[in-house]
Order: C-alpha cells, then structure tokens, then sequence
C-alpha cells in the first residue's frame, strides 16, 4: 500500500512538471528537457560503467550530451551564431574517442560504444524536442508545437495504460517473450486503438492536423514508443538490472520513464516533417 502511494504520488508530480514545463513556455520546455537530458546520460553511463571492461567517462560524456542539446536549441530558437554551440560536442567526442589511445584499455571499443550510444540513443532524441515548441509562431501560449510536443507524452500515456488494461484482462499472447515477458499483443493493439481514440479526440478541438494526420501520429507513437520499451527492455536485461536508477521512487530512473519516448521523438520529428509541419 505504501509504495503504491509513493508511486502515485510520483505520478503525479511527474506529470504535472511535464505539462507545466512543456506548456508555460518554449524556453521552459527546453530547460526541461536540457535537466532531463543531463540526468539520463549521466544515469546510463553509471549503469554501463558496471558492467566488466567498461569505464566510460561520465562527466565528459554527460556535458557532451547538453552541448548538444544547447546546439540544436540554439539553431532552433534562430539564435545568431549558434553553430559554434555545436564545437564543444564535436570536441567532446573526439577526446572520448582519442583518449583510449594513452589510456590503453584492454577493451577500448566498449567505450567508444557506450560512449556515443549515449550521444545517439538518449541526447539526439531529446534535443529534437527543441525543434517543436519553437517550430510554430504565436501570439498566445501554447503555441503548436509546444501542443505538439505534449501529445507526444499524452499519446504514450495512453498507449501505457491501454495496454495494462487490455493486457491484464485478454492478454494471452506474448509480444517479446524473451525480452519482456509481461507485454502482450492484446495489451498492444488495446493501447494502441485507445490512443488513436484520444487522437480524434484531440482532432476535434486541434487543428493543425487533420484527424487522418492525428491518427497517423497517434499510431507512430504507439509503434516507436512499444519499440522504444523493448530496447529498454533489452538492455535492463543484458546488463543484469530490474531498473536503470532510483531518482523517481516508485518509478525507478529517468530511462525507466522516457524509454518510450528516446524512439517515439525522433520518429514524430520525423513524421511531422514529411506532413511539412516542421
């Protein structure tokens, strides 16, 4: 009972920061995720730091991570002279991939891989989501994409408890057994017919997509956020551990909570380009 407090406690409070930081302002909603940025990485490097033969920088790999981050912002938000944010990334990844020479690892090529997995799996996603709150000029708050960007994580929500409910009362078949056995195909299309629900939903009082566009957005984040899950999944497992941290109690790490989301983004940036939206 209590830990089910504590977890919806944490809920709550999660969600609230989401909306609120998403929604008050472009500039909050990338103060966000810069913050959630730092915090994944510096996470992921601790959890593949345990494992044998690997000894990946986590600071230099962190700050290289929110460089990135600042990097995109910057050329997002039309800031004069932003490239040059992007120098210190570039700096930062060839010292991490230079510094195995004198260093003289036995395993150098763990390093490399962690190293620039983290670049690419968690920092890259997040700072895409610079891209959608400034991609959309208007007088009055929210604007279309910070709108766009929240739906994001409403359409994950709601694909998340679909498929707990629909898998918990018809879940017979199992999705990825080996990788996460709790996930089933009922539990899967059930999340995903409920979000593409909310989608028409939303269709109704949002018009900056048509509802085919909001169903078909609706259904890459439920797509890419079930794949996103199972890398997650996947990893947890390979590297022996039941959660990636402990900074969300009840909840686990940040990975734990933005698993979903490291495949969704990307792949909405993507489809809000080939639509023109972006």
């Amino acid at each position: 009972m209590n830990n089910l407090i504590l977890r919806t406690l944490t809920g709550i409070v999660f969600v609230a920061i989401m909306v609120g930081g998403i929604l008050y302002s472009p500039l909050t909603s990338a103060l966000l995720f810069f913050v959630i940025t730092l915090l994944s990485v510096w996470e992921f490097t601790g959890l593949v730091n345990t494992c044998e033969d690997v000894q990946v920088n986590r600071f230099i790999t962190t700050m290289a991570a929110g460089c990135l981050f600042l990097g995109f912002f910057g050329v997002a938000a039309g800031i004069a002279g932003s490239m040059p944010l992007f120098v210190p990334w570039l700096l930062s990844v060839i010292y991490l991939l230079t510094s195995e020479l004198y260093l003289r690892r036995e395993k150098p090529l763990n390093n490399w891989a962690f190293s620039l997995m983290a670049q690419i799996y968690i920092a890259l996603p997040f700072s895409l989501t610079a891209l959608l709150p400034l991609s959309q000029e208007s007088d009055v708050l929210p604007t279309t994409g910070q709108l766009l960007l929240l739906f994001i994580f409403v359409f994950l929500w709601c694909s998340d408890t679909g498929a707990y409910c629909c898998g918990s009362l018809f879940g017979r078949h199992k999705l990825f057994p080996s990788v996460s056995p709790g996930k089933t195909w009922e539990g899967s299309i059930g999340g995903g017919v409920l979000t593409v629900a909310a989608s028409q939903i939303i269709a109704h009082y949002e018009p900056a997509l048509s509802n085919l566009q909001w169903a078909g957005f609706a259904l890459v984040v439920v797509i890419f956020g079930t794949w996103g899950d199972l890398v997650e999944s996947l990893l947890k497992r390979r590297l022996g551990v039941k959660d990636s941290g402990h900074i969300l109690p009840g909840h686990g790490g940040m990975l734990d909570r933005f698993d979903s989301s490291l495949l969704a983004i990307p792949a909405v940036v993507a489809y809000l380009s080939v639509l023109g939206v972006l």
